[in-house]
């Protein structure tokens, strides 16, 4: 069985995203959730927070979801870290673009608040049993 999960990084460039899914995870979640505004700031701040799981925006202002994504598994702590992108590009073929460089799942975009913490925990559940 694995550990339960509490410790998320979210990275997404979006303050009103942040907020909603800052508020899901955490209230509806009980998960304690780390906020980045870019890849940059998460590779930088994902050592000390020790992420159990990452919730990951695909499209993202310089640096972009799937190439921090391989710059994170370069990172010895975080080559098993699940990885789950958030992105409105859902369409059967880009879903599998995004598992075969190593997401573990993908949530489409816009996500719904009420669910959001059900997903990711049902995803969490999956990658360990």
């Amino acid at each position: 069985m694995a550990s339960k999960l509490t410790r998320i990084l979210y990275v997404e460039d979006e303050p009103d995203i942040q907020t909603v899914a800052q508020l899901a995870l955490e209230t509806l979640g009980g998960f304690t959730v780390e906020i980045c505004s870019s890849g940059i700031e998460a590779l930088q701040r994902a050592p000390g927070f020790q992420p159990q799981l990452i919730l990951l925006d695909v499209m993202m202002p310089g640096m972009d979801g799937p190439s921090m994504l391989k710059m994170l598994r370069g990172l010895p702590q975080f080559a098993g870290t699940p990885v789950i992108f958030m992105t409105a590009k859902v369409q059967p073929g880009e879903v599998a673009g995004y598992k075969e460089i190593g997401a573990v799942d993908v949530i489409a975009k816009p996500f719904d608040p009420m669910t959001l913490s059900s997903q990711v925990q049902a995803i969490w559940e999956r990658c360990y049993s």
